[in-house]
């Protein structure tokens, strides 16, 4: 574990600057006039970019190293940083979001690759809680550093630069040599569907969900009257809650139906978005988008983990690359929907459109209930922040992997398929 202390370290700083910067853009966009329009197009290009780079960074790293790499998006983003400060036009900020985009998959699936080859299995539970708990904290306190004054408006943005930059310095001292890295095997979207129709709805489907409250809830707070520093808090709060749920969901979906779990987690989203339809004062707003957030940030984990169980134990990382996708391509509706939903039926849209979606997802899965039977043996539900939707999750497959072939082995030769 202390072997790690240089990747997790540098992974945290890269954590709490993408969690400023994303949450930092929305709210400094708004206050320099962007339309809801214009700050939606430019967060959507951020998963543009991921879609480019979780295709791209796997074969660059295998032809020039983790390390190499690693420093060069991390310079690109700190790049990016900077022209946010100097620029204040939505093309450019727009560029600088698609390039960001590219990189922070491509940094974290340089440290997921690294810590999977450095961990042995002995040890894979103890790094993957470590690498939890950074997720989940790491964009916490980025956001949360909304609050920090900053009167000319220049010290968000270089405090973002500096902590790129810095990332990189403890992987350059550290004394770990970069292991060997083969790019994984990708699987079609098709051939998923087949194994797995609800993974491949669901996920697209939640990742559109989470991405809208995402982007859109510090909007909708400074709408109703929030400042700056109470709208990034409203989203810290939900961001906890999401990250609180994932241990306890995760448990009980390994110890039942996953559909079940889903099915509840979707019914929550939709009675938690009616309700703020309903009754959509700032009171509310932070409960509210806390109960949403916590239902349905968890399914992407669980989908992930009841697709595993039906695939054989070679699909398993091969498959997360194609979830991931999804999970990006998702994402690039939910972030042009988001800032566009809030002016939308009176100011309730955006709560209406997460129940909707939360119903889609329900029924999605009951179908799917009713015509498939559960899988005998399961593997665990493995948790991941709120971060961790923009990247493939070299280690959450890798432990899927290793999961499924001891169930494979458990299985009796003559069980029924399922």
């Amino acid at each position: 574990m202390t072997d790690n202390w240089a990747l997790f370290l540098g992974m945290l700083l890269l954590m709490v600057a993408n969690g400023l910067l994303v949450t930092l853009l929305s709210i400094r966009g708004a206050g320099l006039g962007f339309d809801a329009l214009t700050i939606s197009l430019m967060q959507a290009c951020y998963p543009l970019g991921a879609l480019i780079g979780t295709l791209t960074v796997p074969s660059l790293i295998e032809k020039v190293g983790h390390i190499r790499v690693f420093s060069a998006l991390a310079s690109m983003v700190s790049v990016a940083a900077i022209i946010h400060l100097l620029t204040s036009d939505p093309v450019s900020w727009s560029a600088m979001r698609f390039l960001a985009g590219v990189c922070f998959p491509g940094l974290y699936v340089v440290t997921e690759s690294w810590l999977n080859a450095k961990t042995s299995n002995n040890i894979r539970a103890q790094v993957l809680s470590v690498y939890f708990i950074i997720q989940t904290v790491g964009p916490a306190l980025g956001t949360a550093m909304i609050a920090i004054p900053d009167p000319r408006g220049t010290l968000m943005f270089g405090i973002v630069s500096v902590l790129m930059s810095v990332a990189i310095v403890p992987l350059l001292l550290s004394g770990n040599r970069a292991p060997d890295y083969s790019a994984p095997d990708r699987m079609t979207v098709r051939r998923l569907y087949r194994v797995s129709p609800m993974a491949v709805t669901g996920i697209t489907l939640m990742s559109v969900g989470v991405s809208t409250w995402f982007i859109g809830l510090p909007l909708l707070a400074l709408q109703q009257g929030f400042s700056a520093a109470q709208a990034s808090g409203a989203l810290v709060v939900a961001m906890i809650a999401a990250g609180v749920v994932q241990y306890p969901v995760g448990w009980i979906s390994d110890n039942t139906d996953r559909r079940h779990v889903v099915i509840g987690l979707a019914l929550v989203s939709v009675c938690a978005g009616v309700w703020l339809t309903l009754d959509p004062g700032p009171g509310r707003l932070v409960l509210g988008f806390a109960v949403i957030a916590a239902a349905t940030l968890p399914v992407y984990s669980i989908l992930t983990a009841h697709a595993n169980d039906l695939l054989a134990p070679g699909q398993v990382v091969p498959a997360s690359g194609t979830m991931a996708f999804l999970m990006q391509f998702g994402q690039v509706f939910g972030m042009l929907l988001g800032p566009n939903l809030i002016g939308m039926a009176n100011g309730r849209g955006l709560q209406l459109a997460i129940a909707l979606i939360g119903g889609a997802v329900a029924a999605i899965a009951v179908a799917r209930r009713l015509s498939r039977s559960a899988p005998e043996t399961t593997g665990a539900a493995l948790p991941m922040g709120p971060a961790s939707l923009s990247q493939p999750s070299v280690l959450h497959a890798e432990a899927s992997r290793a999961d499924a072939q001891a169930s494979a082995e458990a299985r009796p030769e003559d069980s029924p398929a399922t």
